[in-house]
């Protein structure tokens, strides 16, 4: 069973309270999704750790019920 968009996003949301998160489905078939994340909590990290926190906020479903996410990070801009 794929994962929902609004799945993806609440998952993220709940590990990074203030993200903006953007969620696109790619290919229309729920399993190849781009997310936009930016969050304060990102500050100081670099781009691997921080799609490392993306990637724990979903617990374990990379790979599984979500076959692909293309991942772009970033920190709010002041």
């Amino acid at each position: 069973m794929a994962m929902d968009a609004h799945e993806i996003e609440r998952m993220i949301k709940a590990a990074l309270p203030d993200a903006a998160v953007e969620i696109k489905d790619l290919a229309g078939d729920g399993d190849h999704y781009a997310a936009t994340v930016v969050s304060a909590a990102f500050k100081g990290k670099n781009r691997v750790q921080q799609h490392q926190m993306v990637y724990a906020a979903l617990k374990g479903n990379m790979g599984g019920v979500l076959h692909a996410l293309a991942l772009t990070t970033s920190v709010p801009q002041d």
